[in-house]
């Protein structure tokens, strides 16, 4: 006999083995409940039920924000864009990255002068950052935190699945795409 067969006819012996522990069914049927005098209810029509709300989104599974990236220098900026593709006046960024000293800093518009902290989410990570107002005294206003090259958060924001989210209280968040862009600053700065 092959070898592969002693192995087909074992492994056959065991189910057989192994079924044969199984306990039959109960086989007897359950008794029948005695009928009733009692006509089964009829429905009542009622209004016609409103559909159910609708299920929250993964935010990585929203729109993303409509621009594109510019690198310039040692920073990409998001630059929002208009239906046509063309940059929306005054194109000014809504995100920048760039490479500032031994530091990634990140940058973002301010809704107001209270806003503290920015959240960054990525598919692997997400953390909140502390905000420092940047003192350009500019419209719009924009604030900063700063992140060593090599923090995770970066590789995140990098290889994340597509996009990021920026979040800051009280303006709209953006769901950022991860182009080529975001990782040169980031390796421009681990150099």
């Amino acid at each position: 006999m092959k070898p592969i067969y002693a192995h087909a006819a074992g492994a056959l012996a065991l189910s057989f083995t192994i079924a044969a522990c199984v306990p039959a069914p109960d086989s007897t049927p359950a008794p029948e409940q005695a009928a009733t005098a009692t006509p089964p209810a009829t429905p009542t029509p009622s209004a016609t039920p409103l559909p159910p709300p609708p299920v929250e989104a993964n935010w990585i599974d929203r729109p993303q924000t409509a621009g594109t990236w510019r690198f310039s220098g040692n920073q990409a900026a998001f630059v929002e864009r208009d239906s046509q593709g063309g940059p929306v006046a005054p194109s000014t960024p809504l995100f920048i990255m760039e490479c500032n000293g031994n530091a990634v800093r990140l940058s973002t518009q301010l809704p107001r002068p209270g806003a503290r902290v920015m959240a960054i989410r990525t598919e692997t990570a997400s953390r909140t950052l502390p905000l420092s107002p940047v003192s350009a005294g500019g419209e719009p206003a924009f604030a900063f935190t700063d992140l060593q090259p090599r923090d995770p958060l970066l590789d995140a924001m990098a290889l994340t699945r597509g996009r990021f989210a920026v979040e800051v209280q009280g303006a709209p968040s953006l769901y950022l795409p991860a182009w080529a862009e975001v990782t040169r600053v980031i390796e421009d700065c681990r150099r």
